[in-house]
This record gives C-alpha cells, sequence and structure tokens, in this order.
C-alpha cells in the first residue's frame, strides 16, 4: 500500500511538472500545424490520427503526456535517449523545447477518429482485466489510473480509448521484456510483467473499442 501510495505521489510530481512547463508559455498553434503537415503527416496524419496501426493515434492525447514522449524521444547533452526509437529521435533531433510543447497542445486539440474492438471473446476478456484486475496474478485494474471509459486522467496517466490494438498489445510487451522504460517507478513494466500474451492481446483490443 506505502509503495503503490509512493507510486503515485511520483507520478504525478512529474506529470505536473510538465504540465506546469506547458503552461509557462503560449503555444505557437500555426507553427505546430505547420510541422505536423510536413514532418509528422506521414507517420501519425495531419491531424494526428495515424493512418496505419504501427503508429499511435495522437489525437485528443493529453498535452502533458505528448510532451513527456516527445522530450523522452531526444537525446540531449550526449546522454541516450530516455525512450528509446530510431525513427522518433531523428524526428525530434531538430525541435525545440518549445516546438514540442507547441506540438503537444496541437494534438491533443485534434478529434481522434478511434480504432475498434474487433474481437468479441477477447473483449470480454479484457474488459474483466480493465474493470477489475487478475487478483491471483497481483494485476490491479487498468481502469485505477487510465479511467473507466480510457480517457486517462490529465497531467497523470495517458488516454488509451481507441488506440490501435496492435500499437497498444505492442508497448505492452515493450515494457514487460524492458524494451520500453520510460514509466515512472517501473509501474508499467511491474504490470506488464505479469500479463500473458493472451491477456496482452484482450487488453489492447478492449482499449481499441473504448469511448469517452
Amino acid at each position: 500500500m506505502i509503495r503503490n501510495t509512493a507510486i503515485a505521489i511520483m507520478s504525478t510530481f512529474c506529470c505536473t511538472v510538465f504540465a506546469a512547463d506547458i503552461a509557462k508559455g503560449k503555444p505557437d498553434l500555426e507553427k505546430a500545424k505547420k510541422i505536423a503537415e510536413t514532418v509528422c503527416i506521414a507517420c501519425h496524419g495531419a491531424d494526428g490520427n495515424s493512418p496505419t496501426s504501427a503508429n499511435p493515434i495522437l489525437a485528443g492525447q493529453g498535452a502533458d503526456y505528448l510532451f513527456k514522449q516527445l522530450t523522452e524521444f531526444k537525446a540531449l547533452d550526449g546522454k541516450p535517449a530516455i525512450r528509446n526509437n530510431p525513427i522518433m529521435a531523428g524526428m525530434t533531433a531538430a525541435l525545440s523545447p518549445e516546438d514540442m510543447k507547441s506540438l503537444a497542445v496541437y494534438f491533443s486539440q485534434q478529434k481522434i477518429k478511434p480504432s475498434a474492438a474487433t474481437n468479441e471473446k477477447l473483449v470480454e476478456t479484457g474488459k474483466h482485466l480493465w474493470r477489475k484486475g487478475d487478483f491471483d496474478r497481483g494485476i490491479p485494474a487498468c481502469s485505477g489510473c487510465h479511467g473507466p471509459a480510457g480517457a486517462g486522467i490529465p497531467s497523470q496517466y495517458p488516454r488509451l480509448a481507441g488506440q490501435y490494438a496492435e500499437y497498444t498489445e505492442l508497448q505492452l510487451k515493450n515494457f514487460r521484456s524492458e524494451e520500453r522504460s520510460n514509466d515512472p517507478e517501473r509501474t508499467m513494466r511491474t504490470i506488464a510483467d505479469k500479463l500473458s500474451d493472451k491477456q496482452i492481446k484482450a487488453l489492447a483490443d478492449y482499449v481499441a473499442g473504448l469511448r469517452q
């Protein structure tokens, strides 16, 4: 219980810092739109609605979360990026902190074109995990952090509703293998480590069908 409380406090603190950073200056949405239409469009669409499930839907995502991810893709002061992705490293290399803040706000304001669930049996399993978790395996309910409808909690946890199932599945597996490790206090790595492949697939499909 103490550890869970500590994780929640740390996550809140970190995300609050990012949110405060974004609030410091007025975002340049016109410049962000131009960057989105020339740099981001191929993978994420000009409005953040990715044309392919290999890349995440960014439209409607929390600005603070997007800003955190963008900054962590970028290597600074000779140190490797916190989140390792060669493509995104190249995309963020020329972006200033102000550009990233503006892009984060721009994509957060776009209307999401959500994905959809495809497997009824998987959805039922995913629904149970999302709402109740798996007590025997020590897996908490996903809704506790990401909300009953997957809207996330601004300044704390990302929106997952409507995200491509394939992308969500890959990220959960990356957390489990520790290929992705930018989660505060190892929260997602700890949870994903307890999920089976079937549970991951079920959660991913259920999340794709969630609506706010």
